[in-house]
C-alpha cells in the first residue's frame, strides 16, 4: 500500500527528516531520518518502507546542503 497523497501525511513525512539535526555523522542522520520517516508512516497509516525512504532522503538532503 502506498501512502495516500494527503497534505497532512506528506508534510509529516517530509518534515520528519528535519528532526535529525543533532546527529554527529551523516550515517547517523540518515539512519535516524529513515527511522523517523518509518514511524511517521506508521502513525499516519502509510507504507513503512516508503516512509523510511522519504525520511532517509530528507535527512540525506539535509546533510548534503549542510542545513543540519
Amino acid at each position: 500500500m502506498l501512502i495516500k497523497s494527503t497534505p497532512i501525511k506528506a508534510v509529516a513525512l517530509l518534515l520528519s527528516g528535519l528532526f535529525v539535526a543533532a546527529c554527529s555523522t551523516p550515517e547517523e542522520t540518515i539512519a535516524l531520518g529513515a527511522a523517523v520517516g518509518a514511524g511517521a508512516a506508521v502513525a499516519t497509516g502509510g507504507d513503512v518502507a516508503t516512509g523510511a525512504l522519504i525520511g532517509g532522503g530528507v535527512a540525506l538532503a539535509c546533510e548534503a546542503t549542510n542545513t543540519c
